[in-house]
């Protein structure tokens, strides 16, 4: 498996650290609004990564922080006379319902920031204990010029830094490149040697991976715009307090643009999430996403989700109706066929997940030939290739419903049976007949009438109808 490292700018055969473990970090949102595209490019493309990695056997960790305590957090708290605490719990949970939403798997590990201030405050004392930090006046500042390496990222020599970078105008600083570790904030602060303060962005995350991916990690993930400063930061400061490398692998992915420009919060060009999804569902987006290399930029527009649109149809129809004609009880393994080692061979090169959906669009029209021309050996290889890539690069496939003819003919031969049911009730068609049924069952079930609960179960599964409960409500579906 190769992958492109931005800190060597060439691809590169990918080696993990410890055998088999792979250590990754990518870092999180500052969760002060709410989430847009360009968020769903960055965690869908990582979300690809954890799977395929995970697809490949790998036993990964997967560690994506959640900054909770930001200048941009307390300017909003400030704005609608509230706390900090309020404003990103609020964005926080609005952030995990649109991954969730997005079918972008939790990562293994999500720390918090304002949960990792001691492992913070320990790095920026070992910091200045090593000269390569001071405090002035409450606030903390690392000397950019005392690690050597500065700019190896971003591949920028010191003097055009100089000119380049977005500094904080400050007369207390030594050198104008040096950048806060922790800030002086009486008013919002944390206790510290220092006095009340507050982290400086890029410390947040170098405490984070340390804590808990070790002070030397396999991969550093995120969007070409924290390359610098922020990722170029956080190796200033990581391998000057640990004494080691950072990072084995940094990653980036492209930009998703409005009109050429970066769709950005700052630039007020940006669409939400949640808009999107009125409009898009999430396997469409991640579709969109997907069809374009993840290093490259992604322009957004009406037209491309259009596409995206029609191609996720063609699929999804694909893999339901071959499904239908072979049963979700026949899949087979086909992990050693020609198509998984081609859907491998694309992903192994750096990501190639437009080669990936190429495979599995070949797939489409070969399950639906063999349907066409009642190959049943065939429509069980491809409806196990579509179910198992589609699951691999992050689709989530929605079982068909039955339409409400279909349900019908079914209900048909088993209603008569159903003894509680009312004449007025049996009169009832489709899914309001179902959904009746179904309000018989939880009424018994409240009642711990055991015998008319079960009853209705085992009718319904003589049709090939399964009902699944939870603490909210009951779904049911095809078999």
């Amino acid at each position: 498996m190769k992958l492109f490292n931005t800190f060597s700018n060439a691809t590169e055969d990918f080696k993990p650290i410890n055998g088999n473990k792979v250590s990754m970090y990518v870092c999180g949102p500052t969760v002060y609004d709410y989430p847009h595209l360009g968020h769903a490019r960055c965690y869908i493309t990582w979300d690809m990564l954890y799977r395929y990695l995970k697809f490949k056997g790998y036993d990964v960790t997967y560690c994506r922080n959640i900054t909770d305590v930001d200048d941009k957090i307390l300017k909003k708290a400030r704005e609608e006379k509230t706390t900090a605490e309020v404003i990103s719990r609020r964005y926080y949970e609005i952030f995990a319902e649109s991954m969730k939403k997005l079918n972008v798997l939790k990562p293994d590990i999500e720390p918090f920031a304002t949960k990792t201030l001691g492992e913070m405050i320990s790095i920026i004392k070992d910091l200045i204990k090593n000269d390569y930090a001071y405090e002035t006046d409450g606030d903390v500042y690392f000397r950019v010029k005392r690690f050597k390496d500065y700019g190896k990222l971003s591949k920028q020599p010191i003097e055009d830094l100089i000119a380049g970078a977005r500094v904080e105008a400050s007369s207390i600083k030594e050198d104008v490149l040096d950048f806060a570790l922790w800030k002086r904030d009486e008013e919002f602060g944390y206790p510290s040697p220092w006095g009340k303060g507050r982290p400086g962005w890029h410390i947040e995350c170098s405490a984070m991976s340390r804590k808990h991916l070790g002070k030397t990690i396999d991969i550093h993930a995120g969007g070409a715009d924290l390359i610098f400063p922020h990722h170029e930061n956080e190796i200033a400061q990581s391998e000057c307090a640990n004494g080691c490398k950072f990072v084995n692998y940094w990653l980036h992915n492209g930009f998703v643009t409005i009109n050429k420009e970066k769709m950005s919060k700052s630039l007020k060009n940006f669409v939400t999430i949640d808009d999107m999804l009125a409009n898009y569902d999430a396997n469409t987006i991640r579709l969109f996403i997907l069809t374009n290399h993840y290093r490259m930029p992604v322009e957004f527009s009406s037209e491309a989700l259009d596409g995206a649109k029609s191609g996720w149809k063609r699929i999804q129809t694909a893999i339901n109706e071959v499904i239908k004609y072979v049963g979700r009880d026949k899949l087979i393994d086909v992990k050693d066929t020609d198509e998984i080692k081609n859907f491998t061979s694309a992903m192994d090169e750096d990501l190639n997940t437009s080669k990936a959906l190429a495979v599995i669009f070949d797939a489409v029209t070969k399950a639906n030939k063999a349907v066409n021309e009642n190959d049943l050996n065939s429509a069980v290889k491809y409806a196990s290739i579509l179910t198992l890539l589609t699951d691999v690069i992050g689709f989530k496939i929605e079982k068909e419903r039955l339409n409400e003819e279909e349900l019908q003919n079914r209900l048909n031969s088993i209603v008569n049976e159903m003894e509680f049911l009312t004449s007025e009730d049996k009169n009832l068609k489709g899914y309001s007949l179902m959904e009746k049924i179904i309000e018989y069952r939880n009424i018994a079930r409240k009642e711990k009438n055991w015998a008319i609960a079960d009853k209705v179960r085992t009718l319904l599964d003589g049709i090939n109808i399964i009902l699944k409960d939870t603490k909210e409500t009951t779904n049911w579906e095809e078999k």
